[in-house]
């Protein structure tokens, strides 16, 4: 059996270069469609000032790019370091839609990038504009792609095991693309994207308006920020909603878990918009309910029940048992392949194969399974209340919170004396975290939600990791968090410092802080 430290520290290795890739990716869905409005704008009308616009903020999304792609190489290498089993459990499904995203996506991006910044004297206006287009369509292709995968992670469709293979093997690729979870997942992730790039400039240039630096150009980013960054909130939180249903289909324990709903209440279920969360005695002590939301969001009617937390159990303890039947079958195929009342009970049993590896953990012949042994798997099940319902609602808070100051910049864009009213102008400027601590909470609900799988209801985490030594996960995890962090420093270094001097960095000779004063 794996050591639950071995497993652990995969998780978290991954987890860390996954949460820092994920401060790098936001931004960069987000600010490519701003600098494509601007550069339109620019062809458009001809007005100097939005091509600097353009250049000014494309200067300092091509350092977030750089610190991406630096930071997203590595994620991949582990799947084959740390996550050797899982690669050869699901390869055939998996790797198809990283290497697509690879040869459609990324070197199409990266390609565009190239002339983005090095075109402005050699293209056309039309041409290079198309650049900038096409530059953003492959940011959001690679982000389509990587969340088509993970995708499959939370909802494996178009795919079965093969006991001769003992691997899963792809029937339906187009299964898997137009996956409901992953489709929610993609659009809802690249709507908070553009939300974090929105939240970015209007941060920004509320802080150029404060210091009343660059003013006309400010006003021009403000608007531009303030109408996507209200649009995008919008969807955001409409999109929040499918992904909140897709969820409630195919994960109800990811969602009683988000909502703390220990027992299956009547149709239509209320949210609980805060409560006192009891894991030892799971139960909630007490809550406060909005009636009828739950259960609209999670099914969409109002007599539909959604699952509470003891009948999830309840049913995967069965599962767990039919599984069992499922794993010994399997491991009596293995040894004997033409034995047909082994093939007959595996494929009897087959859908709660997943189930009953869950014991692998704590057994290796999952026949001498203690009843304790069952029960300890069957918690297993689902994931700790605690973190992803608080989790949950400060994502939500976060969400609801910069929809408000997106409407009320917009609106002082209609109103322009209000533009620069100063309160306004500093809630802007602290809000400039909030779509990260967002972003993050948002994978960390999905990813965490998942446990104890890595394939969900198929492959379970502690089946899934390379056999290592703990001393080098240690000294890989040291490695990675040192070398990140110095990544991270560089990055905030020169976005402050750029930011900090403003177009001026351009030096065209129009604004202030210039570096080189020429007309």
């Amino acid at each position: 059996m794996i050591s639950e430290q071995l497993v652990d520290l995969s998780r978290l290795q991954f987890a860390v270069t996954a949460l820092y890739h994920f401060l790098f990716v936001p931004l960069t869905i987000g600010m490519v469609w701003l600098l494509v409005i601007m550069e339109s704008v620019y062809v458009m009308t001809g007005n100097v000032v939005w091509k600097d616009m353009t250049r000014f903020w494309g200067k300092l999304f091509g350092i977030n790019f750089a610190l991406g792609v630096t930071t997203g190489l590595t994620l991949e290498f582990q799947f084959g370091t740390n996550w050797a089993y899982y690669s050869h459990y699901v390869g055939d499904i998996f790797g198809a839609p990283l290497a697509i995203e690879g040869m459609m996506a990324f070197f199409l991006e990266s390609t565009m990038i190239g002339l983005f910044f090095f075109g402005w004297d050699r293209l056309s206006k039309p041409q290079h504009l198309m650049v900038t287009l096409l530059m953003a369509i492959g940011a959001n292709l690679s982000a389509l792609w990587i969340l088509i995968a993970n995708g499959w992670m939370q909802n494996p469709v178009g795919a079965e095991f093969n006991y001769q293979t003992m691997r899963m093997e792809l029937f339906d690729f187009w299964a898997v693309v137009f996956n409901p979870d992953a489709q929610a997942k993609f659009v809802h992730t690249v709507s908070a994207g553009y939300v974090t790039g929105a939240m970015f400039v209007l941060s920004v240039s509320s802080w150029y308006l404060l210091k009343r630096q660059d003013i006309e150009f400010a006003k021009r980013s403000f608007r531009v920020a303030a109408a996507f960054g209200l649009a995008s909130s919008l969807s955001v939180i409409v999109l929040g909603d499918e992904s909140g249903y897709t969820v409630g289909e195919s994960q109800q324990t990811k969602l009683a878990a988000m909502e703390a709903m220990w027992e299956t209440k009547p149709a239509p279920a209320a949210l609980a918009m805060v409560a006192s969360i009891n894991e030892a005695a799971q139960k909630n002590d007490w809550e406060i309910e909005i009636p009828w939301l739950l259960g609209l969001i999670g099914t969409r009617s109002l007599s539909k029940q959604i699952p509470g937390i003891h009948e999830i159990k309840a049913k995967n303890r069965e599962r767990i048992r039919r599984g069992m039947v499922a794993v010994s079958a399997l491991e009596t195929l293995r040894a004997r392949r033409d034995d047909a009342l082994a093939k007959q009970v595996f494929e009897r049993h087959q859908a709660d194969l997943g189930f009953g590896l869950l014991l692998k953990k704590y057994v290796s012949d999952v026949n001498q399974a203690t009843p304790e042994m069952i029960e300890r798997a069957v918690n297993d099940t689902v994931p700790r209340v605690t973190p992803m319902f608080w989790s949950f609602r400060i994502m939500v808070g976060l969400g609801f919170a910069m929809l408000a100051l997106f409407i009320v910049a917009f609106w002082s864009t209609i109103r322009a004396a209000n533009m620069q009213k100063p309160w306004l102008l500093r809630c802007a400027l602290w809000m400039l975290p909030a779509p990260w601590i967002a972003c993050e909470l948002g994978w960390f609900i999905a990813e965490y939600g998942r446990q104890p799988w890595t394939i969900y209801g198929v492959l379970p985490t502690h089946l899934s990791v390379s056999t290592q030594s703990v001393n080098s996960l240690y000294g890989s995890l040291a490695g990675f968090i040192g070398f990140y962090t110095v990544l991270l420093v560089i990055e905030m270094f020169l976005m402050i410092r750029f930011a900090r001097q403003g177009p001026g960095s351009l030096g065209t000779g129009r604004y202030q802080n210039e570096a080189v004063h020429h007309a």
